[in-house]
C-alpha cells in the first residue's frame, strides 16, 4: 500500500538555506519547490482530474474578472508570505489592483486575496491542516478555497464581518461555490465538469 504523505518531502536535507539560495535553485529547476524556514520541499505533480478541475475553475474565473481590478494567476505564480517565511506556488491566486512583489524577487507576488487549492490523496492533509494555518498569515487574504479532486466536496473559507474564517461547505453537484469577496458564483456543476471518479 503506498504510504500517504501529508506534506511535501524535503527535497534538500544537507543544511539550511537562505531565500536567495533557493530563488537561484528554483530558477535552474524543472520541478516546484516550496521553501520554509529555510527548508525546501519538492512538490507533486497533479492527476487528471486535478487538470480538469483547474481548467474548469480557471476558466470561468477569469470569464467572471474580466474587465475587473482582480486577476487569477495559476501554478506557475510563486507567491511568498513574508510574515512567516512560505514561499508556494498555489493552484490558482486572486490578486486585486495589481501584482505586488516580494522583496527578493520581481517573480514572486505577495498579498493575495483569494487562493484556491485542488486537493489529493497526497497533499490534502497539509493542505487542510499546516498550509491553511501558514495561509492564514496573509493579511489581504479573504478567501480560501478546497476542491477535492476524488469526490465532490468544496471547502470553501472566507472572512466574515467578525474577521473570523467561516466555511462554507458544498456536497452536491446541484450547488454553487460563491466567491464571497469577489461577488460572483460558479456552479460545481461546472467545477466539475469532465471530472470522472
Amino acid at each position: 500500500m503506498d504510504e500517504i504523505v501529508n506534506e511535501p518531502a524535503v527535497a534538500y536535507q544537507k543544511r539550511h538555506y537562505t531565500v536567495e539560495e533557493y530563488l537561484e535553485m528554483e530558477k535552474a529547476s524543472t520541478v516546484k519547490h516550496e521553501y520554509f524556514q529555510g527548508e525546501v520541499f519538492a512538490m507533486s505533480g497533479a492527476g487528471d482530474n486535478h487538470n480538469e478541475i483547474f481548467s474548469n475553475v480557471f476558466g470561468e474565473i477569469c470569464n467572471k474578472l474580466k474587465d475587473k481590478p482582480c486577476r487569477p494567476y495559476g501554478s506557475d505564480k510563486r507567491m511568498n508570505i513574508p510574515e512567516n517565511t512560505l514561499f508556494t506556488y498555489p493552484d490558482i491566486s486572486i490578486y486585486c489592483n495589481g501584482l505586488i512583489h516580494s522583496e527578493f524577487d520581481d517573480d514572486t507576488s505577495i498579498l493575495p486575496t483569494v487562493i484556491i487549492e485542488i486537493l489529493s490523496p497526497s497533499t490534502k492533509n497539509y493542505d487542510k491542516g499546516k498550509k491553511f494555518n501558514l495561509y492564514k498569515d496573509i493579511p489581504s487574504l479573504k478567501e480560501y478555497i478546497m476542491i477535492e479532486s476524488e469526490s465532490v466536496l468544496v471547502d470553501a473559507y472566507y472572512i466574515n464581518e467578525e474577521k473570523n474564517w467561516a466555511l462554507n461547505q458544498h456536497k452536491e453537484l446541484s450547488e454553487a461555490l460563491t466567491f464571497v469577496s469577489m461577488g460572483f458564483n460558479i456552479a460545481l456543476s461546472d467545477i466539475y465538469y469532465y471530472v470522472t471518479f
